[in-house]
């Protein structure tokens, strides 16, 4: 996939700064698993949906969810929220439309969406929908998580994502219920096997 040329097709006005701005960000160091390469198989995944009236904002909250990460702060998405309507403000993005996008990033915080929310459910099944992939990807995404998280001592770092992955499970995993079709079953039992991992 052409980023670059995805990403400038979007806009009217010339883009390829901010194109070349958030790819920096995506590249920075310590991250592994939140880079372009999530972008890439979360558009893809996005490609592979059912084409929603909403799916510009949709693709516009992919392209920004993460653009601020930080792992030692907890307002990350929201960060990325206040990016994202700064630069589609100057890409001229109307006001309406950034303000959804704003808020479907803001839901990758804690990724609980209102039944009602459609739009929402989809964005964030296509963010977690690497919880549903085959063990061996799922493994290679968990050791990512892990390195962006090497200043955290294994004795911290251990309980507290067993604990958010147990979140997980006390509930449906995807809002989406054609993801969560998809991707429930596997989803559940990659996360299981590495709470066992993470609680050996």
């Amino acid at each position: 996939m052409d980023l670059a040329a995805r990403f400038e097709a979007l806009f009217a006005r010339p883009s390829r700064a901010t194109f070349d701005r958030l790819a920096t960000a995506y590249g920075a160091s310590p991250r592994r698993y939140h880079t372009l390469v999530h972008i890439e198989d979360c558009l893809s995944v996005m490609d592979g949906t059912i084409v929603h009236a909403e799916a510009r904002q949709i693709e516009l909250a992919l392209w920004w969810h993460d653009a601020i990460y930080d792992a030692t702060k907890g307002d990350n998405e929201a960060q990325s929220a206040l990016l994202a309507r700064a630069d589609l403000t100057l890409l001229g993005e109307p006001n309406d439309g950034i303000a959804e996008v704003e808020r479907l990033i803001r839901l990758t915080a804690g990724h609980q969406v209102a039944e009602e929310d459609k739009v929402g459910a989809v964005l964030v099944s296509i963010d977690l929908s690497i919880l549903g992939r085959p063990w061996p990807e799922y493994e290679r995404y968990a050791a990512a998580i892990r390195q962006e998280y090497a200043h955290v001592p294994d004795t911290l770092f251990c309980p507290g994502r067993a604990r958010v992955l147990m979140q997980f499970l006390e509930g449906p995993i995807f809002p989406d219920a054609a993801f969560r079709a998809e991707y429930e079953k596997q989803a559940r039992s990659n996360i299981e096997a590495e709470i066992v991992a993470l609680t050996a």
